[in-house]
């Protein structure tokens, strides 16, 4: 993995304003083994995170990042582990919220099929 602070950098920029616009594209970023643990409740898969973070209780968010901390999460897998902090403001509010979250990012190995008659 080629620099870990600038693609955790690009990944939270995405992930964070797609989360303050239109939580219903981060569908992509989840697979069915993802997980994702809300105040200690574990949901899991693409679909379930993404119900969730749709029907938060709350209209309008804006985040603001504070620090983005990442390293590599395996040494045989193109994988990160980024530890974002920040605040947050919901709704029309002025008071902004503390936050801190922890994603394992990495590449989805898809698999590439092959004609029977193809050669090399």
């Amino acid at each position: 993995m080629s620099d870990p602070t600038a693609i955790a950098q690009q990944f939270t920029q995405f992930y964070y304003q797609q989360f303050d616009s239109d939580r219903n594209g981060l569908a992509s970023l989840y697979r069915d083994t993802s997980m994702l643990t809300w105040e200690s409740t574990q949901i899991q898969g693409s679909q379930a995170i993404t119900e969730k973070l749709v029907n938060l209780p709350f209209a309008k968010v804006q985040h603001k990042i504070v620090t983005i901390d990442a390293q590599p999460s395996s040494p045989s897998t193109a994988s990160l582990i980024v530890l974002v902090t920040g605040q947050l403001l919901v709704d029309d509010g002025t008071n902004p919220l503390q936050f801190t979250q922890v994603f394992h990012v990495g590449r989805i190995q898809r698999r590439r099929k092959r004609n029977a008659g193809a050669v090399g």
